[in-house]
């Protein structure tokens, strides 16, 4: 399949038209299988899919050195691996809030590049702001990577349009990464603005927010409680049940369409404009495939004008993350 690329932001690299995001194979949804992680991962590089996406505290390293593993016998030259750090964990599987300060930023890159055997990363970012330290500081520790060669492009993650242009201040952000999609929308009344104001792109994450938009969760779907929705207020109770509906509609449009739910909901994102590149977290070559598929999925204004009606942005029920997180959002101040 011949994927569509595009640059990231003004100044960032030239990336597929979708990504991989690998947080999924490390056991933050449930068990998963290496070598089907690995498998899927060579997919989606054989079918032109060339940005990966992970993070140095998934898996408490796991996530990286199954990336690792997977591009041993692959070209370097054939991914854009993007790569989120400053999550503090916790041997019990806790988390300990984030660490943004400089000399920190050159440790966890001195790990990641180990991990995932590379001299350097393409897209490095802050997961989260570190509330004790001005972004501008790591920021300009990113920055120092970039000029000794280590980091190539520096992202943002999570972000509100303050800190935004505090960061790009102080050098050029090719992407933030943040949850983008049908039923997560919050972005659209000035986080996006700013990004695009600024040549900034945008890498959605939670696109199919966490396989609710998808054909995998149903009114009796249980979650072990290592597992994100088992903690997450959109999988809960009534909330769940309120938004199977929706999916239920989708499912509807979905079928006339000819297309799966997941599909649908990633058009839509797609459909947002070029500047957004979804990064969906496939784990299974079937559910990579599934993926890939949907960029020959062209919505007509009708169609995306039916899809809107039919999920408005407040219709979904319960935040995105649970309280705790949600207040560890800089997007969400």
């Amino acid at each position: 399949m011949n994927i569509q690329q595009v640059t990231l932001g003004k100044t960032g690299p030239t990336v597929s038209r979708i990504g991989l995001g690998a947080m999924g194979m490390s056991g933050v949804y449930g068990p998963s299988d290496d070598a089907e992680s690995i498998a899927t991962i060579h997919a989606a590089i054989d079918a032109g899919v060339n940005l990966i996406d992970t993070g140095d505290f998934y898996g408490m390293g796991h996530n990286e050195m199954l990336i690792g593993r997977a591009l041993r016998d692959r070209s370097r030259d054939d991914v854009q691996l993007s790569v989120k750090f400053g999550a503090l964990r916790s041997p019990d599987n806790g988390w300990g809030g984030f660490d943004g300060r400089p000399e920190a930023v050159k440790n966890f890159l001195a790990y990641t590049l180990t991990r995932l055997g590379v001299d350097h990363i393409d897209i490095y970012r802050p997961a989260r702001l570190d509330p004790a330290v001005p972004i501008e500081d790591t920021v300009g520790a990113i920055a120092e990577m970039v000029q000794a060669g280590y980091v190539r492009h520096i992202g943002l993650s999570e972000l509100g349009s303050e800190t935004i242009r505090r960061a790009a201040a102080v050098h050029p952000i090719a992407d933030l990464q943040i949850e983008y999609a049908l039923v997560s929308r919050g972005i659209e009344a000035d986080i996006l603005p700013t990004a695009r104001e600024l040549g900034i792109g945008i890498t959605a994450y939670g696109v199919l927010s966490r396989g609710l938009l998808s054909d995998s969760v149903s009114s009796a779907s249980t979650f072990a409680a290592d597992d994100f929705r088992a903690h997450s207020p959109r999988f809960q109770g009534d909330n769940l049940a309120r938004n199977l509906t929706l999916v239920d509609t989708l499912g509807t449009i979905a079928k006339e369409r000819g297309v799966t739910v997941a599909q649908l909901a990633i058009a839509w994102v797609l459909a947002q404009g070029d500047d957004i590149v979804p990064v969906i977290g496939a784990r299974k070559v079937v559910r990579l495939h599934e993926t890939v598929a949907a960029l020959d999925i062209h919505l007509t204004a009708d169609e995306l004008a039916t899809i809107e009606s039919a999920v408005p942005p407040d219709a979904v029920a319960g935040d995105r993350y649970a309280e705790a997180q949600m207040a560890m959002l800089d997007s969400e101040r």
